[in-house]
């Protein structure tokens, strides 16, 4: 089973951190019989401005409130991690999908020419770049795709420089959209056939689409960016049938916390609408068991839920080992 891309890897570990642009959350995960549990889940605030996400720029303008949210966090888990999966959000990061007629067996050699492709789109210089990719889809000429995430290093060591502020040791960091889609990948519940996933947050909406347990599309557009959410997925359909000979969606989810209480049914409805299709809520209590004082609010669940897929990607990746 595939997953997709992450930029460090160590043993697994004790819970997972999300910071976003509007909160820090956190969450650990154990076991109850052959179920998966979410034993403990937290989320603080953060100041507006604090943290602002950003392929080209700093990212954590207020590093002493992103330090303090984050104790308070890791404090309300009940016992204090040693090591923490880190989620960053999508917008630290590009992500492509680079076609290879052939691919090289040896794995400089793949590295270089993922760096060659990868230089021609990046905003900033590729050395300064932590590029991770994993294979994707094979074409049907005999090549394959791969889904590669790019991020300025000086970034990524913004998000691990915080969490050892608070005494943390991130031992794996990966966005939050894809943390979203392995729930299913590492839980084994991949829908068949085309599947369609938006995940709103604060400050961006992404879009991702599936081919069984592949990426063939992957689309991020930050708040205040052009079109809005209606005609993003109105371009992201055409593109699907007209270049990804698409025969429509076999599952469509949507989840996230948007920016407020009601973005992300509007999106929903919307999606509804448009495709003609029953749309889903994205709800990890049908991946891991919830309990009953975590409540099931929609914000909740949205925060959980790239919580649980990073920490099963990460137990899946040790079991398979």
């Amino acid at each position: 089973m595939s997953r997709l891309t992450s930029w460090l890897a160590s043993p697994p570990p004790d819970a997972a951190v999300e910071l976003g642009a509007d909160a820090v959350s956190a969450a650990a995960v154990g076991t109850r019989g052959s179920e998966t549990v979410v034993e403990a889940f937290a989320y603080e605030p953060l100041p507006g401005g604090a943290l602002t996400p950003t392929l080209s720029g700093q990212n954590i303008t207020n590093t002493a409130a992103v330090v303090t949210a984050l104790q308070t966090v890791v404090s309300r888990l009940g016992t204090r991690p040693r090591r923490i999966a880190l989620v960053v959000p999508d917008v630290a990061a590009r992500v492509s999908l680079i076609k290879f007629d052939q691919v090289p067996s040896a794995r400089d050699d793949l590295d270089q020419l993922v760096r060659f492709h990868m230089k021609k789109s990046a905003p900033f210089p590729v050395e300064e770049a932590s590029i991770t990719y994993a294979p994707g889809a094979l074409t049907n000429d005999g090549g394959r795709e791969f889904v590669v995430a790019m991020a300025r290093r000086d970034a990524v060591r913004e998000y691990e420089g915080v969490c050892e502020q608070a005494g943390l040791h991130a031992g794996i960091v990966d966005i939050s959209s894809f943390s979203l889609v392995n729930c299913f990948l590492a839980a084994g519940r991949v829908p068949t056939g085309d599947w369609l996933v938006v995940h709103m947050r604060s400050d961006y909406t992404s879009i991702i689409i599936m081919r069984g347990g592949d990426v063939i599309f992957f689309r991020n557009k930050p708040e205040g960016d052009g079109d809005p959410f209606a005609d993003l997925v109105h371009q992201t359909t055409m593109y699907y049938q007209d270049r990804l000979s698409g025969q429509g969606f076999s599952r469509v989810l949507v989840g996230g916390t948007g920016r407020t209480g009601t973005d992300v049914e509007i999106a929903r409805r919307g999606l509804e609408e448009h495709l003609g299709t029953p749309v889903e809520p994205i709800d990890p209590t049908r991946l891991a068991l919830l309990p009953e004082r975590l409540g099931a609010a929609p914000e909740n669940m949205g925060r959980v839920a790239p919580l649980v897929g990073m920490l099963l990607r990460t137990r899946h990746d040790v079991e398979a080992a």
